[in-house]
């Protein structure tokens, strides 16, 4: 009896230090794995076949922003009203809404008497002049071999400066009419059916956004349809921000915005140009510009964005695309470029700023990381190894 007693506690005994050493095993082996890097093979062929960019960690200047909704609206300097300065009615129209024009390009042509008289008072100025000129050459040639008297060679004089200025005058009566410097140049040569013709040309380049006329209407003064046509060049727009009073001593003009359309990926970059120094009584915000360039006029008038003002910039030792950063076991990491392929390394991460982000600590300057497509190799890092 006391033998098989002493065997049951000799049992129990060796079952409570199993129990004990098991978690410290545990733990043991844990610390072990921890230890040991993970590491994903992969040649620089199946880098390329994956398409994983490859980036190098650098310093970077990583701004605060300051997040602001704002509108795209037109630049109000490149937006041209075309309008008639006389009398007529359309008699051809060359451009249609929706059309790019270039600057100097012939949108309509009217058809006026009152330009058809003002060509042909300058026409018949010049001539007079042209006459006058001559007429006081040869009497001031006849006067230096005393053929004529100095008086009338006074009296030619005063009239041919009568003369040059009536010319001037029909000129400039021209121009304000619209009519441009080549095409006076041109009335000469003309031809008679076409004095009462008026070219209408583009002030600007850009796109017709508004046709205000047909052909045949009556445009012009005594209540008559003046503007035909509305020219807005959108190769640069605005971005129109409202920043409340409490952010507003941030904002200055000459700071950097990061323009993001809402729903697209893409970003663009504009520039502050105006700060309102006035409040709006209901909002309390103020009125904020900025000048975003449109080569490719993907930002549309009317479209509704977010903006990120840099308020303040400082700049970080390491900076990486946001897009390599991966969530592994709850902690960020990257998958840093080694001799046998990639090995994930916990990092800690700092101040984003739009498609960069800090890297505090896990990572130098220098070192070549996977930037792109990090998910498939995420993935590659789950999968089970041969010892499982």
């Amino acid at each position: 009896m006391f033998s098989t007693n002493r065997s049951a506690a000799a049992i129990l005994a060796l079952l409570a230090a199993t129990c004990v050493a098991s978690p410290a095993m545990a733990q043991s082996a844990a610390a072990q794995s921890a230890s040991k890097p993970a590491v994903i093979v992969m040649d620089d062929e199946r880098i390329k076949l994956a398409d994983i960019e490859l980036r190098e960690a650098a310093p970077a200047s990583i701004a605060r922003r300051l997040s602001v909704p704002g509108t795209i609206v037109p630049d109000s300097g490149r937006v041209s009203h075309v309008s008639v300065k006389l009398s007529g009615t359309v008699a051809e129209l060359r451009k249609n809404i929706g059309d790019n024009v270039a600057k100097g390009e012939i949108l309509a042509v009217l058809e006026s008497r009152e330009v058809a008289e003002a060509k042909s008072e300058y026409l018949s100025a010049k001539l007079s002049n042209e006459l006058q000129q001559d007429l006081t050459a040869r009497d001031k040639s006849l006067l230096e071999g005393r053929a004529v008297p100095e008086q009338q060679y006074i009296k030619s004089r005063n009239a041919a400066a009568q003369t040059e200025m009536r010319f001037g005058i029909t000129r400039q009566k021209l121009m304000a009419l619209g009519v441009s410097d080549a095409e006076i140049s041109a009335l000469p040569q003309a031809a008679d059916g076409t004095l009462r013709s008026q070219n209408i040309r583009a002030p600007i380049s850009g796109r017709i956004a508004e046709r205000r006329v047909e052909q045949g209407t009556a445009v012009g003064r005594d209540s008559l349809e003046t503007e035909l046509f509305v020219i807005v060049d959108l190769s640069q727009v605005w971005v129109d921000l409202s920043v409340s009073s409490t952010d507003l001593p941030l904002v200055r003009e000459g700071q950097t915005v990061d323009i993001a359309l809402r729903g697209v990926a893409e970003t663009g970059v504009g520039e502050i140009v105006f700060v309102s120094p006035l409040l709006d009584k209901e909002t309390r915000a103020a009125r904020v510009v900025a000048a975003l360039p449109n080569p490719d006029g993907r930002w549309r008038p009317g479209s509704f964005v977010t903006a990120g003002i840099a308020v303040e910039r400082r700049d970080v030792p390491v900076a990486v695309p946001f897009s390599a950063v991966q969530t592994v076991d709850g902690r960020k990491a990257l998958f840093v470029r080694t001799k046998e392929g990639f090995e994930k390394r916990d990092v800690v991460v700092g101040r984003r700023d739009g498609p960069l982000v800090e890297i505090v600590s896990g990572l130098s300057a220098g070192d070549t990381i996977a930037a792109s497509n990090t998910f498939s190799l995420k993935a590659e890092l789950s999968k089970p190894g041969d010892e499982d």
